[in-house]
């Protein structure tokens, strides 16, 4: 069964070129971003991959570890690794997981059959530090991840757990945020110092809280 939001991230224990890990202990408090790619030695991969080691600032700002899994070998995660910093001009710097017989790949349902019945989809799930799946995504082996996207969810999920606001289309870190319809205008008077402002009785409008 799919892993819906909400859900309990499933743990698991893995040979990863970070050396064996328990995913539960190894993520601990931090937030995780989770992603599967099909295959070794693969172009789309290989720029993903770089591209996820040059945001490890911005995964350390927000308390985020990142880590990826297909159903390949050890020995070539390692050898693809040397071609990714060649080519991407970064070093992979977050554990890839050796996953051959898909027992990750299984839990997290990351084969599917009627893409491809071997090899894991790019799937992406975003997990809280309570391992909490709070965002799911899928792409085709054909269409590389937007990254800055996922952490553009990453901004909106973490303001919202710590405010009582959403976040409106095309939102990104610092603009304006929705006032959550549950406050009353008092409430939200109270919590807001920047005010807001009704464009109608259920969207209101506020200054990001925490910048």
């Amino acid at each position: 069964m799919a892993l819906r939001l909400g859900d309990t991230a499933p743990d698991f224990t893995a040979q990863t070129t970070d050396g064996e890990i328990n995913f539960h202990e190894w993520k601990k408090d931090s937030w995780t971003i989770l992603f599967s790619h099909p295959k070794d030695f693969t172009p789309v991969c290989t720029t993903e991959l770089g591209y996820t080691a040059k945001l490890k600032d911005d995964f350390a700002a927000r308390n985020t570890k990142a880590i990826a899994v297909s159903v390949d070998g050890l020995d070539d995660h390692n050898a693809w690794l040397g071609d990714i910093a060649e080519t991407q001009g970064t070093a992979v710097n977050f554990p890839l997981i050796a996953d051959p017989d898909r027992t990750v790949a299984d839990l997290y349902d990351m084969i599917h059959p009627n893409a491809d019945n071997t090899l894991t989809v790019r799937s992406v799930f975003i997990i809280d530090p309570a391992n909490k799946v709070r965002l799911t995504l899928t792409y085709p082996a054909a269409t590389g991840r937007n990254f800055d996207e996922i952490l553009r969810v990453l901004d909106s999920l973490q303001l919202t757990d710590g405010y009582k606001v959403a976040t409106p289309v095309n939102w990104t870190d610092g603009d304006d945020v929705i006032v959550s319809p549950a406050l009353s205008d008092d409430e939200a008077n109270a919590l807001f110092s920047a005010g807001f402002t009704t464009v109608k009785p259920y969207l209101r409008t506020t200054a990001q809280p925490n910048k």
